[in-house]
């Protein structure tokens, strides 16, 4: 037989299955809508791709987290009239979709597959998850089989997130005869998320001989950033094909089934930098708390500080420039170059940008405090009336002009209470809220990689809240390389402080920054939300008591 004569036979014995990853933003509690936009997806999928099957993320009718959106009676209800709409939607293509189902009472949280408008099968989530930012048990009950069809002749398995991480769901689902499992999810981003999930999905595919369509959801909500980066890996373990992080699409994948269901290798894009990542979370996770919640425009305090000049740049970049609006408010004791670097900044970026000095606001309040602080020394009470009245500034102007106030505050002063309730913590979205400071440096850099955008005086200067004369941030705390590090060990891997002291750390340092994060509990419980860039954030990852008598210690 010829050469050509075998290639043509194998073309004939051989099965192929296109696959579409529907990598896409979805509206949390926004059922029609989402119903709608997985709707159009689809249609998409098969009019540019013509795919045969569509695989969208973890909870893609609800969008992710619904939290207690679960728990009202209308859940239902809504639930099964978007299966319906999909249903009667006459699409080309099996569809895989995210949905909460209950079943004998239990809610669960599902994948359903359609095809020719029918559901062809329902798959309960075996392991929801309850650790970090995830409360899924609060919800959901735990499912307990496996679901494999067959979909254009390709025995095709279905698993949900955090079935993946746990043993037992991929091994059901391959020793149930799936030679592709498509994996649904809502992995939210965090550093280095996307190397951890590289070697499990590598781990998974190889031992179980399965192909693994992992679809993860994009954008921001409320604190939380999901970051795509959607994959697929071959029955060896190899990665055959990846979709670029924090941006939506629609991602085909061809496979080939015969002995194994084998996925046809396609281009990988570059591995972006920590800073890259990090900054396109920021962005992410601005610019969908500010348009999914309604707001035209923003308003921030310019400062003339790295923390402020960052936010800036990432808040043009999320929204544009014209969205934008910086106000510079200094006092007797601002400097001149920060005078002459926050008008630099805001003409570098081309936002609306105002001066109103506090001057006479603060004369005004010293004048009728005069009587009860007779006799009492300047302490932080003066400090903290600086940013209070900054704080009430940006409010008036937020409550005027419909705007949100972005607050500037970072990982490290967030920590140690290094702020002001009612003043500079005053906001609703706190963009660096988990950056630390000595990562803040690094992402201005990057930014100024861009284009320009941040004064190099800027990020050399040393930092100051510029509350007292000569005041520099390292007078009252550790400097910055030193804190982040015992900060990181503290709050992010739980070492006790005798266990701090003996990585190396002084004593002294050791004992006042835990002490400071102990006594600030207060503080953060009232601070506005922030995007979650590492792997435990101040907000649904730490939950302590603000009144408690645990001491420090070993």
């Amino acid at each position: 037989m010829l050469a050509a004569e075998q290639e043509n036979t194998e073309f004939t014995t051989t099965r192929k299955l296109r696959v579409v990853m529907a990598q896409l933003d979805f509206l949390v509690g926004d059922i029609p809508g989402n119903a709608q936009r997985i709707i159009e997806a689809t249609r998409q999928a098969w009019e540019e791709h013509e795919a045969d099957i569509v695989v969208f993320p973890e909870l893609a009718l609800t969008g992710y987290p619904p939290e207690d959106l679960l728990l009202r009676p209308s859940l239902g209800v809504r639930v099964s009239e978007a299966l319906e709409q999909l249903k009667l939607a006459a699409l080309e293509p099996a569809i895989v979709v995210g949905a909460p189902l209950r079943k004998d009472g239990l809610l669960y949280n599902a994948a359903v597959v359609i095809d020719g408008g029918e559901i062809q099968g329902r798959y309960l989530k075996h392991c929801p998850p309850n650790y970090q930012v995830f409360d899924e048990k609060r919800y959901f009950a735990e499912g307990k089989e496996p679901l494999v069809l067959e979909i254009r002749g390709v025995p095709v398995g279905i698993t949900v997130c955090e079935d993946l991480w746990k043993e037992g769901p991929v091994e059901k689902t391959a020793a149930a005869g799936a030679q592709l499992v498509l994996n649904l999810n809502a992995s939210p981003y965090d550093i280095d998320k996307q190397a951890r999930r590289k070697a499990l999905l590598e781990r998974k595919a190889a031992e179980n001989q399965v192909s693994i369509v992992y679809v993860n959801l994009v954008g921001g909500q409320d604190e939380l950033v999901f970051d795509g980066g959607s994959m697929v890996y071959d029955h060896s373990g190899v990665l055959a094909a990846e979709a670029p992080q924090f941006a939506e699409g629609l991602f085909p994948v061809d496979f080939l089934y015969e002995h194994h269901c084998q996925p046809i290798s396609q281009p990988l894009p570059p591995e972006p930098s920590l800073e890259k990542n990090v900054y396109n979370a920021l962005v992410t996770g601005v610019r969908d708390y500010v348009n999914k919640n309604g707001f035209k425009t923003v308003v921030l305090g310019l400062s003339g500080g790295i923390d402020s000049a960052l936010t800036l740049a990432v808040a043009v970049d999320a929204l544009g420039k014209e969205r934008v609006h910086a106000v510079m408010m200094p006092f007797r004791y601002t400097s001149s170059a920060s005078l002459e670097d926050a008008e630099a900044e805001a003409r570098t970026l081309g936002v609306q940008y105002d001066v109103f000095s506090i001057e006479p606001m603060y004369d005004s309040f010293m004048a009728m405090l005069a009587e009860p602080f007779a006799g009492t020394k300047t302490d932080t009470t003066e400090e903290n009336l600086q940013a209070r009245l900054r704080g009430v500034l940006l409010m008036s102007l937020s409550n005027k002009f419909g705007s949100l106030v972005l607050t500037t505050g970072n990982k490290s002063e967030m920590a140690v209470g290094y702020s002001t309730l009612y003043g500079d913590m005053a906001g609703g979205f706190d963009v660096l809220k988990d950056v630390p400071k000595t990562l803040v440096f690094r992402l201005a850099r990057y930014r100024n990689t861009l284009s320009p955008a941040i004064p190099e005086r800027v990020i050399t200067r040393p930092p100051s809240a510029e509350l007292a004369p000569d005041q520099k941030d390292e007078d009252s705390l550790p400097g910055y390389d030193v804190l982040d590090q015992i900060l990181n060990l503290y709050v992010e891997r739980d070492f006790s402080a005798e266990a701090i002291i003996a990585e190396g750390y002084a004593r002294e340092d050791v004992q006042r920054v835990v002490r400071l994060v102990d006594i600030n509990e207060y503080k953060r419980r009232q601070a506005p939300i922030g995007v979650r860039i590492t792997e435990r954030g101040f907000g649904k990852d730490r939950r302590y008591p603000i009144t408690n008598g645990w001491k420090p210690g070993s």
